[in-house]
């Protein structure tokens, strides 16, 4: 599976963004697709994951509320829909798919795709 991830960008403390991510390869609908995100000095953690064939979701308490994951079965595309925004989130936040149904830890995760930066300035 290859996963490319877009729509990172500049943006105010307050506004949104929309992330994209595209899956190619083969079929991803064994596979849940999930976000994490590294922000500077920190470790990468855990932000959003979607069943792909059911599409539960599952949020990291700090975005719960803000952050929407979802997907398009016909595009083979993930999103993530950004909300109210905080400096916090500045991050480089990456797409990444798995089979394992653990879907917090990153150790379950196969396949990565490179990321996409996200500043939100105060």
């Amino acid at each position: 599976v290859q996963l490319q991830a877009s729509g990172g960008g500049l943006v105010q403390a307050g506004g949104s963004l929309r992330l994209s991510c595209v899956a190619s390869g083969r079929t991803v609908s064994n596979y849940a697709l999930g976000w994490f995100r590294l922000a500077p000095g920190k470790e990468r953690e855990f932000v959003a994951a979607i069943t792909w064939s059911v599409g539960s979701t599952y949020y990291a308490d700090s975005v719960k509320g803000r952050f929407t994951i979802s997907r398009d079965n016909a595009k083979n595309t993930m999103y993530l829909q950004m909300n109210s925004l905080k400096p916090d989130d500045t991050a480089v936040y990456y797409c990444a798919a798995q089979r394992y149904g653990v879907y917090r830890d990153q150790r379950a995760y196969d396949y990565w795709g490179r990321g996409t930066l996200v500043t939100v300035s105060s």
